[in-house]
């Protein structure tokens, strides 16, 4: 397994598993499928704001991908990110998430950022189990915030200082 910075080349995968956890999961709270010029918008918003955005390629297929992303607009918030990471089906429970979020926190840290954070629906237990697993903590819950697929969704909010 490969982790590197996404190039424009990977977006078309990209864009697969995204709307893929869309259409099927509550790991994003958007309904509605996105396109490749979205794609191509998010990745230059994050580049430009120097975060980070990874892709983990298998036999040169892309198996997921994580970032992080300015938490809120005010400039308090600055030393602050929220992560994502997405893994790629035919890619489960082989690590990929797991390299992932060990080489973005590490980049973060490198980049002097102070917490990462995460906003994850309060069923996603294998996020809230690999978010433990880098000593994340969970520092509240916020019930009924979201709705999707006809149901209330409960969002648990994680955090790990970097420093």
């Amino acid at each position: 397994m490969l982790i590197r910075d996404t190039v424009r080349a990977d977006l078309p995968e990209i864009l697969l598993v995204h709307n893929a956890a869309i259409a099927e999961t509550t790991a994003i709270w958007d309904e509605d499928a996105v396109d490749l010029t979205e794609r191509e918008a998010w990745l230059a918003g994050r580049r430009d704001a120097g975060m980070a955005v990874l892709t983990a390629e298998i036999d040169g297929r892309v198996a997921g991908y994580a970032s992080y992303g300015q938490y809120r607009p005010k400039s308090g918030y600055r030393l602050t990110v929220e992560n994502s990471v997405y893994v790629a089906d035919g890619f489960l429970r082989r690590g990929v998430a797991t390299a992932l979020m060990g080489e973005l926190i590490a980049r973060a840290r490198a980049g002097g950022l102070h917490a990462m954070v995460a906003g994850i629906e309060s069923t996603n237990t294998t996020s809230i189990a690999l978010h433990e697993k880098f000593d994340f903590e969970v520092v509240g819950v916020m019930p009924q915030v979201g709705v999707k697929f006809g149901r209330w969704l409960d969002l648990t909010w994680m955090q790990l200082l970097l420093e």
